[in-house]
């Protein structure tokens, strides 16, 4: 499968939507705007949009990931990258068209 048979089934409407429900079913922690999963789902619409647009013409970049430390139980620290609701989004959506090709 080519590159460009896939991307056009990643920024699909029906995609970015299917992807953000499982975004929402995890309610994950925000990233480093701030923005959570609930903010994002209030504006649905104009975000799935926007990142519809911005993966179709290749304008999206994905934001930094928040770092915070995770305490382990020998007392050590754990790294963990907490990435945004809409970068997580796209990579629920790239999931969801690659996942069948390897299952």
């Amino acid at each position: 499968m080519k590159y460009y048979s896939l991307i056009d089934k990643v920024y699909r409407i029906e995609n970015l939507k299917k992807a953000y429900g499982a975004v929402k079913a995890n309610n994950g922690a925000p990233g480093v705007d701030g923005q959570t999963v609930r903010a994002f789902g209030e504006n649905l619409d104009d975000e799935i949009v926007k990142l519809h647009l911005e993966l179709k013409t290749g304008t999206y970049r994905p934001s930094p990931v928040l770092r915070v430390e995770i305490p382990k139980p020998d007392g050590g620290k754990r790294l963990l990258g907490i990435p945004t609701v809409r970068d997580r989004v796209v990579q629920q959506a790239l999931l969801n068209v690659l996942q069948p090709i390897f299952d």
